[in-house]
């Protein structure tokens, strides 16, 4: 767990708080967060942020919707969203360019981000990001049980112990009580409650934010040059491991790693490999530099 120092601050962006925890000094390393009920930054990059930190300025937001950041997103394009905010974040904190480590719906925010303005972005690292093929096929049964959260008789701590144990991680042991109760707390949120996050589109406009949101149709991804490591647990059950060769076939700079015994929460359930790979690969030229 984080025993780094931690300086927790809270910022204003496009008139919306934004909090975020940071640590270490260096090169800009921002790390965001999955999308499930009651994530937090911090919480979910508990086993990373030290190991970071060593090498890097770790900043650590909560994503809009979630933690102590605002409870609002633009579920007409909602990973764009997420990316103009965390572009303003950086604003805000007068840094030109990042590093980007993204988990499922924060992986594809980065993306997304990168995207929109390479510019802004040094290296890429995404752990079974979102939007990667998904409106092919229907959705697995992790993210159903994930987008059904909310839906009929509501949120529930059982509810949460299922989605966690038998759909984000490989081992059910490797997950503690107190991280289900942190995350059950902050699901019930009155304010998230009314308005959750993370939705299934609906409505005339659901078919166009889903091909928004499956950023593998974006023609842009086949040219885009940042040096991106893709990690990915090839039993993860909410987003398709086949996405990691996807993206290793559609960008033209990737590298991809596949974990056996890993579901969707590779930076926790492989935490001391995730720490190595994603400090190597953030502090060292990669070929496409050279």
């Amino acid at each position: 767990m984080t025993t780094t120092n931690l300086t927790e601050r809270t910022i204003t962006v496009a008139g919306k708080p934004i909090f975020f925890a940071e640590a270490g000094s260096g090169p800009a390393v921002v790390m965001l967060h999955g999308g499930g009920p009651g994530a937090s930054g911090v919480s979910n990059y508990s086993r990373n942020i030290d190991a970071l930190a060593a090498r890097f300025r770790v900043i650590v937001p909560d994503m809009p919707g979630y933690g102590r950041s605002a409870k609002c997103v633009d579920q007409d394009d909602p990973f764009g969203y997420l990316a103009d905010m965390i572009r303003g974040l950086l604003d805000e904190l007068g840094i030109d360019t990042a590093h980007l480590v993204g988990n499922s719906y924060g992986g594809a925010a980065a993306l997304r981000l990168a995207l929109d303005t390479p510019h802004r972005v040094g290296k890429l690292v995404l752990m079974g990001p979102g939007g990667i093929g998904t409106t092919r096929g229907i959705p697995t049964a992790g993210l159903k049980s994930l987008l059904s959260y909310y839906g009929g008789d509501g949120p529930s701590r059982d509810k949460l112990e299922t989605l966690i144990r038998n759909y984000l991680v490989y081992d059910d042991a490797s997950v503690p009580d107190e991280l289900i109760d942190l995350r059950y707390a902050a699901s019930i949120d009155p304010e998230v409650m009314a308005n959750p996050p993370l939705q299934r589109p609906s409505g005339p406009m659901a078919l166009r934010t889903l091909w928004r949101m499956d950023l593998t149709r974006d023609r842009r991804l086949n040219h885009l040059a940042t040096p991106t490591l893709v990690l990915w647990g090839r039993d993860d059950k909410v987003n398709r491991p086949a996405g990691g060769p996807m993206l290793l076939n559609l960008m033209p700079n990737a590298e991809l790693v596949m974990t056996s015994h890993t579901g969707h929460w590779m930076q926790w359930e492989r935490a001391e490999l995730f720490n190595r790979l994603t400090s190597e690969f953030l502090s060292t030229p990669s070929v496409f530099e050279q």
